[in-house]
């Protein structure tokens, strides 16, 4: 029998007690009375990933703007619909469903209530109205981390593998890849990209998003032991893993981070991180739930597209960017926004 996470039952009670102290307020924030909720994918709101990204642009709501924040926690995805439901049950102004393993519990539950407004992060709507996409331009900012692997490897070999092959992921492989070939061409130094090739689609899968998986440290040995000084695991918190690997291997080599700059939430991995492509869903998620409830803007099921021009994605700053890289990486950037630039070839 499906169970609701507790994390679900609890956001509920703290949703109405919330109201009430609210409800006395002489002065209560532009917010008080809208309530946000959302539901994680599998793992876990500290996932250190995609799910913790989109709590962090949460509770920078609740804090600045005075909203409740109610939230449900899946540890498999049987807890999808459920969950939904409960936030469906707790009548949030707006639902958000994180993840692309959620779009088809999250369409559902948005044709079934369209009264409800959902927003679907990583994901597309079907149809219905009432569901906003939350996408990313995330070829854009890999291409730059991708130029900067290549910049910086001494073997001129570098890696990058996946959760899973959908698009949310293979945007970064692709971007990551004619970055590093970018390189290759200016320079006409050879650079060799393991686990992806964007023209066949083909390349290494870990097969899921389970933090650490054993199928990751395995790909990543593997991509270590073919010469690959720079890997990026494109599939959550995969970075113990991949840190294992490179240890047991004694090869100096360092990591990409993915979603956030993980050399601040993880800094036990900044000195083997070079970089990371950070998808900023919390600026996302912080911005729909200002304009629905403090600017009072009417929902609207359009795409929010997080792109390099508009803040929604960029890459980190190291202390192994150097000079010169910083300043080519500035006019990649700017080519890309002015379109002069395609990260996809």
């Amino acid at each position: 029998m499906n169970k609701v996470s507790r994390k679900a039952v609890a956001g509920v009670a703290m949703a109405a007690a919330s109201l009430l102290v609210l409800s006395g307020c002489a002065s209560p924030k532009p917010g008080a009375g809208f309530i946000e909720c959302g539901v994680s994918d599998e793992g876990s709101w500290a996932d250190k990933s995609f799910n913790e990204s989109v709590m962090d642009g949460m509770e920078k709501a609740a804090e600045e703007f005075g909203v409740t924040l109610n939230s449900a926690e899946s540890n498999s995805s049987e807890d999808f619909a459920p969950n939904l439901d409960a936030m469906v049950e707790a009548k949030c102004d707006v639902i958000f469903a994180v993840g692309f393993n959620l779009v088809d519990a999250v369409n559902a539950a948005a044709e079934a209530n369209p009264t409800l407004n959902f927003v679907t992060i990583d994901g597309y709507s079907t149809g219905p109205t009432n569901l906003k996409p939350v996408g990313y331009a995330m070829e854009e900012s890999s291409y730059l981390a991708g130029y900067a692997a290549a910049y910086y490897s001494t073997t001129k070999v570098v890696s990058v593998y996946g959760g899973i092959q959908i698009d949310a992921v293979t945007a970064f492989m692709d971007g990551f890849y004619y970055g590093a070939k970018a390189y290759e061409t200016e320079t006409g130094t050879p650079v060799t990209v393991l686990g992806w090739d964007p023209v066949a689609k083909t390349g290494d899968f870990i097969g899921g998003f389970a933090p650490n998986a054993p199928e990751g440290k395995t790909i990543a040995a593997g991509h270590l032991s073919a010469g690959a000084d720079v890997l990026v695991p494109v599939g959550g918190d995969q970075f113990g893993a991949l840190q294992e690997a490179i240890e047991e291997s004694g090869f100096d080599a360092k990591m990409i981070g993915v979603d956030k700059n993980i050399s601040v939430t993880s800094p036990e991995y900044a000195p083997i991180t070079l970089t990371s492509i950070e998808k900023r869903m919390a600026s996302a998620v912080y911005d729909i739930v200002k304009e629905l409830a403090v600017d009072k803007v009417a929902f609207s099921g359009k795409e929010y597209r997080g792109t390099l021009a508009n803040g929604g994605t960029d890459i980190s700053v190291t202390e192994f960017i150097d000079a010169d890289l910083t300043a080519k990486l500035a006019e990649l950037k700017a080519g890309i926004i002015d379109g002069s630039i395609d990260p996809l070839s």
